[in-house]
């Protein structure tokens, strides 16, 4: 939500998601900042307290339902990080005449093959161009729909289809016929070049190169809210799928090393798959953990269409009443972006950051969460327990411990899924132990459970700032927790990424 003119730091010709997405303040005023060439295709962003004939402004291809001629859609490659959208190749003597001279070239932008296909534009007055929109990069990412951009984004459909049919008969294969078959899958599927597994950065790495832009055309640091509230500089989630009644009964080989160190979990339960006793729900609840619905019968059918899904989601829906749940998981992390706000939960957490092994392959690539419409997505940011010590059999059994340890320090959220049911595996144990050791006594984290972390979220994005007697504060129901963080020209990781 944009602000008002007396509390923004820029004016903007249009919604600009980058800023909505760190909060920070701009006002929206169309008059005399709209440039109608191309159907209104450009947006125009510039600060509001400009000099005398200062052209400080950035100015961004919003593209459209036709795109131009010169457009073209897929993954390319910029300042050395990728981005998904429909990227314009003219140069801006084309675009953007009257607003400079002496155009130099900035960063190439280059595709697949590396070539280059367009590039971001600097004038000797101080306005930048960008030939994509960061908005649509940012949802191209979030929802996974770089997956289909781009010539090698049709290679993966042969696999993905391989692997939903494995999934559709693995109830009756026997188990060691299954962790056979994924061993096999795995070692066919490889790791990508996007998104990089074990960590893939380049939204972030993209907030940071925009974060840079925008500081330098405001000649000034560029106030937001912070990702985290009350201070801490990460969050730490754990999660369970419990997939079966052993699963059930063996709840405790996860649970008594968190109770041992201070941490609270979420448990995720399948409502027709078994028969939960009501006094596990209760025994979780008092230890203040938290209950969340694993779809409906863990058969991977949820999501399969919006007539299966209409079909499943009353039961689904009287489940999540009758343990008092606020979030969702669908089985086998499937998912799909237009069908998941129709859950009704005030959080999913299907996605994954980055995972190549999955039946779904792909991921959202943040560590951060982020709205599909009304719906918070809380996204899986460490490897699964099973994948990383049954299926990966070479993988890195100290994976976790790393990969959480870089995640805390970007300031991003590390959460977990172990599940129960495979708990019985030394090495998964030892990995579960060494991690909850690691962090215990950390007082940067902030050590959340699912529904807090949706909660606060929500509150964020429902709060502003305003400038009072020269300083910065929050508005809104993050007033109280929230942080106020600027931006810098060269920004390190806490003032850009966390």
């Amino acid at each position: 939500m944009p602000s008002t003119p007396s509390s923004a730091v820029f004016e903007s010709s249009h919604e600009f998601e980058f800023f909505d997405y760190f909060r920070v303040p701009y006002a929206v005023q169309s008059e005399g900042l709209r440039l109608e060439r191309l159907d209104g295709r450009l947006g125009v962003l510039r600060p509001l307290t400009p000099m005398s004939g200062d052209g400080r402004r950035l100015v961004w291809w919003r593209g459209g339902p036709n795109q131009t001629a010169a457009t073209r859609a897929g993954r390319f490659q910029l300042a050395g990080f990728t981005i998904a959208a429909h990227v314009v190749g003219v140069g801006p003597d084309d675009l953007l005449q009257n607003l400079g001279h002496s155009w130099r070239r900035l960063d190439g932008i280059a595709d697949e093959d590396g070539n280059e296909v367009a590039a971001v534009w600097e004038s000797a007055e101080g306005a930048v161009f960008l030939p994509f929109d960061p908005g649509e990069v940012m949802l191209n990412l979030w929802s996974e729909r770089y997956t289909t951009l781009g010539r090698r984004g049709v290679g993966r459909t042969a696999r993905s289809a391989m692997l939903r049919t494995y999934y559709l008969v693995r109830p009756l294969l026997p188990r060691r016929l299954q962790i056979m078959l994924r061993q096999i899958f795995a070692a066919q599927q490889g790791v990508p070049e996007f998104p990089q597994w074990p960590i893939e950065a380049s939204l972030h790495d993209m907030y940071e190169w925009l974060f840079g832009l925008l500081t330098s055309i405001a000649g000034a640091p560029v106030p937001w809210i912070d990702v985290w509230p009350t201070g801490k500089t990460w969050a730490f989630v754990l999660t369970h799928d419990v997939e079966t009644d052993a699963g059930v009964a063996d709840r405790e080989l996860l649970r008594a090393p968190e109770r041992r160190h201070g941490f609270r979990s979420s448990w995720n339960f399948v409502p027709e798959r078994y028969c939960l006793d009501q006094d596990v729900v209760r025994e979780l609840r008092a230890e203040d953990c938290e209950i969340g619905v694993h779809g409906l019968r863990h058969d991977g059918r949820d999501l399969a269409s919006r007539r299966m899904l209409s079909k499943r989601l009353p039961a689904m829906r009287a489940a999540a009443d009758r343990w008092q749940a606020a979030g969702f998981r669908s089985p086998a992390t499937q998912r799909h972006w237009e069908l998941m706000p129709l859950l009704g939960f005030d959080y999913d957490s299907s996605y994954t950051d980055t995972d190549p092994y999955e039946p779904q392959p792909g991921g959202c690539c943040t560590y951060w969460p982020y709205f599909n419409e009304d719906q918070v997505e809380l996204p899986i940011t460490l490897p699964q327990d099973h994948t990383l010590f049954s299926v990966l059999r070479e993988a890195d059994p100290d994976l976790w411990r790393k990969k959480a340890r870089e995640l805390s320090q970007r300031g991003g959220m590390v959460l977990v899924l172990a599940h129960p049911d495979y708990a019985d595996d030394p090495k998964l144990l030892a990995a579960w132990e060494a991690l909850l050791s690691e962090f215990a006594e950390d007082p940067t984290m902030w050590q959340a459970l699912p529904r807090e972390v949706a909660t606060w979220w929500r509150h964020r994005a429902a709060s502003r700032l305003v400038r009072e007697s020269g300083a910065w504060t929050i508005t809104g129901p993050a007033a109280e927790a929230g942080e106020v963080r600027f931006s810098t020209l060269a920004p390190t990781n806490h003032e850009v990424q966390a």
